[in-house]
């Protein structure tokens, strides 16, 4: 009987812990896209930067006031030679993905960034040289055609936007592939990771955002009506931006890395889902199967690397890919899909 109760709180307490994950995301992505739309803030670097100050000032108060988490600490000279290197493609990611919810739907940007999987293989292959088991090529192929189906047939696109997507997805896999190296000896969680990066990505962004677009801020602050909801929101989406992380953190303690997977593709759709209940967005027949496509095609691309992750030792080898030497045939991508959200 007691442990049917611990059982039934176990998943209890992680559908909890998914549905207020989901909850911040959705939030914060709507959120972004009403200040650039609704609001006519169209400053993603400026936006940017009140999410990093807000994030610096969030995790400073979980880990050195509130005490909730311990801080996890860093050589000073690892903070520039190893953090800051970080902090910059942090920054960037942040930026370029902000800089494409301007100008596209939420609907494209988010099946958009589902093609960090493949970046990353590609760019480890690439780069790095690593080889990858057969199966996980072929996981990706879905993801690449749902992308391709979703990019043609997308009645709202827009060049600049795509181009600002993409870029963020290579950031994204760039950020994750310098993290296995510049971070090694180091176990960040989401939390510490927020504490130690935010502060040097609003160093970095804030004399950009000054010199690119003050003026324009100047501006909206004069001519903008009802400003102080305006600036209401546009500041409840920097701690929300925060908040996300600690979910995030809460959410990868509270489920398994599958259950993590599928929450993670779902939550694409619901994002999809209520931008298009709220900003009315067009979307075709086609479109809609292509981002659906994507989704499966991650769902896919999540399990094979938790089946190749759990294949003991002893395992016979499956037939090698041309060129791919026997010692490596196993290497897994260095995805983190459980961080990939933070803000």
């Amino acid at each position: 009987m007691e442990e049917s109760l611990l059982c039934q709180w176990s998943v209890i307490r992680s559908l909890l812990a998914i549905l207020q994950w989901w909850s911040f995301n959705v939030t914060v992505i709507v959120m972004n896209k009403w200040i650039f739309q609704k609001l006519d803030f169209k400053f993603p670097l400026t936006v940017s930067c009140i999410h990093f100050i807000c994030s610096s000032i969030g995790a400073f108060l979980v880990i050195k006031v509130l005490k909730l988490k311990p801080l996890i600490t860093v050589e000073p000279e690892d903070r520039w030679r190893r953090i800051f290197p970080m902090s910059f493609v942090f920054c960037i990611n942040i930026v370029l993905g902000n800089v494409s919810l301007r100008y596209i739907p939420v609907s494209f940007m988010q099946t958009i960034k589902s093609f960090t999987p493949a970046t990353t293989v590609v760019l480890q292959w690439l780069v790095w040289r690593k080889y990858f088991d057969w199966r996980i090529w072929a996981s990706l192929i879905p993801i690449v055609g749902g992308i391709l189906l979703t990019s043609v047939t997308e009645l709202s696109f827009n060049m600049f936007g795509f181009c600002a997507a993409l870029f963020g997805c290579l950031a994204t896999s760039t950020k994750t592939i310098l993290a296995e190296s510049l971070l090694h000896g180091y176990k960040f969680d989401s939390i510490n990771t927020v504490y130690y990066m935010a502060p040097y990505a609003t160093m970095i962004l804030a004399v950009p955002a000054m010199l690119l677009e003050g003026n324009g801020v100047l501006e909206w602050l004069h001519t903008t009506q009802a400003l102080g909801s305006s600036l209401v929101i546009i500041f409840s989406s920097g701690v929300l931006a925060f908040c996300l992380n600690f979910s995030i953190f809460y959410v990868i303690h509270s489920t398994t890395a599958v259950t993590f997977n599928v929450a993670g593709n779902l939550k694409v759709a619901v994002a999809v889902l209520v931008s298009w209940m709220i900003f009315r967005n067009p979307i075709s027949g086609l479109n809609a199967v292509g981002c659906a496509i994507t989704l499966v095609g991650c769902t896919f691309y999540g399990y094979v690397r938790h089946m190749l992750a759990q294949q003991p030792p002893g395992t016979p080898r499956t037939p090698r890919t041309p060129r791919t030497p026997r010692a490596l045939m196993e290497l897994l991508p260095l995805v983190n899909d459980k961080l990939d959200d933070k803000v």
